[in-house]
């Protein structure tokens, strides 16, 4: 029972269950796009990238993510009991557009590979013909997208990971991050930023910039900007700053503590194993 069962119920659309019950004789051919299931012979799949390159359920997130420069569409001829090493029957490269984000990378895959599917099926028995092996080189797995992804990891990503990151998935999950034990959600993404004032150099620290209403983060190897957070409630910049750097800045401390960074989970988790032990020190001196 999934959402889009559910929706298609709800709203009177035929429902078509798999295995379908289809008489021997009545169709030539099956299509079938993203889907989920293993399939028998005599269907052929449209896949949004080049493979092998990409093998598994978010192609598309991956090509952004890893920044991917050449992408394109391929047609493949399924393979029964395995998963996208069907022999190839058609394929076109596509240029993956400057600062595109995975939604709009698919949309425009989606409109390719339409266009090539057709060209295919008008063609398709001088394709089966010329099909071709996937070889197994350069061959990756593309595992589907989830929440622990949007971690920011301040001291190893640099500002083109992080864009590649937010452009990758960041219309589905916003970036996070973690303010003195709580989690942060990095909203409205602005980029790489530059910050004239390089005395707070280490990875997670934060520069509010008053003239556009931005928060600076500082990455591996420089500094990125978001407009917004959300902590209990959505924040722009200029909330987060008055609610919580305010003080901070007003401290001008040459180094900052760890307290005063955005950091990531593993490095809240070290943080926090100190404090501990630091207070089972103090509890025995005591004792």
């Amino acid at each position: 029972d999934v959402p889009v069962k559910r929706f298609a119920q709800q709203n009177h659309l035929p429902l078509h269950n798999w295995p379908p019950v289809i008489a021997e004789g009545q169709f030539d051919v099956g299509v079938i796009v993203s889907f989920g299931c293993l399939l028998h012979q005599r269907i052929i799949n449209k896949f949004p990238y080049l493979l092998p390159r990409w093998r598994g359920p978010a192609p598309v997130f991956h090509t952004i993510l890893h920044g991917d420069t050449v992408t394109g569409v391929t047609i493949i001829q399924i393979r029964p009991h395995k998963f996208d090493v069907g022999p190839i029957l058609n394929q076109e490269l596509y240029q993956v557009p400057e600062n595109s984000t995975a939604d709009e990378l698919g949309a425009a895959l989606a409109v390719k590979g339409a266009h090539l599917l057709i060209d295919t099926l008008r063609k398709l028995p001088e394709r089966i013909e010329v099909k071709r092996e996937q070889g197994h080189a350069g061959a990756t797995f593309a595992p589907k997208i989830n929440t622990n992804m949007s971690w920011v990891f301040w001291e190893e990503q640099t500002c083109n990971q992080v864009t590649r990151l937010y452009r990758a998935i960041g219309s589905r999950i916003p970036l996070r991050t973690t303010w003195r034990g709580r989690t942060v959600k990095l909203l409205d993404f602005v980029g790489k930023y530059h910050v004239s004032d390089q005395r707070h150099q280490t990875p997670g620290s934060v520069f509010y910039d008053k003239g556009s209403c931005t928060l600076a983060i500082c990455c591996k190897d420089g500094w990125v900007g978001f407009k917004a957070v959300l902590l209990n409630k959505r924040l722009t910049a200029a909330d987060f700053y008055n609610g919580y750097l305010h003080q901070t800045f007003q401290k001008n401390s040459p180094s900052w503590t760890a307290e005063e960074r955005f950091v990531s989970p593993k490095e809240e988790n070290k943080e926090l194993h100190k404090s501990e032990k630091s207070l089972r020190c103090r509890n025995t001196f005591h004792t």
